[in-house]
């Protein structure tokens, strides 16, 4: 029986807010969106290459605070994009983690971490 890579959810306040983040500084497409009716807590999926996510207003859904760790084959080109966005406060380095592997963390309006991982080849 395979397994399929897991979708985290991540908690949202704002649509308007969670798209710019999530479109229009990482780059992800919003796939879809669901509202049960007008006025209530919106569920938007986003994804770029293999990787989805679930951004959700419901508060019984999850909490803000989470952090999700997403493996990249090229983390300098990620980076490089983030970067030349040029967002004052979201200008994130790479950090060489001791236990091989270099990481770019970013850090979401809602309080989620998105560390975006790449495992560093042994020599």
């Amino acid at each position: 029986m395979p397994l399929h890579p897991p979708v985290p959810l991540l908690r949202i306040f704002d649509e308007a807010v969670a798209r710019d983040f999530y479109v229009g500084f990482l780059g992800f497409s919003a796939d879809w969106d669901h509202r049960h009716e007008a006025g209530l807590p919106i569920y938007i999926q986003v994804s770029r290459g293999r990787c989805t996510l679930h951004l959700t207003g419901h508060h019984g859904d999850c909490t803000p605070g989470a952090q999700v760790r997403i493996v990249t084959d090229d983390l300098d080109a990620l980076h490089a994009e983030l970067i030349a966005k040029n967002v004052p406060h979201n200008r994130p380095g790479i950090v060489e983690q001791p236990w091989g592997e270099r990481a770019v963390t970013v850090h979401d309006p809602f309080g989620n971490r998105l560390s975006f991982v790449q495992p560093v080849e042994k020599a």
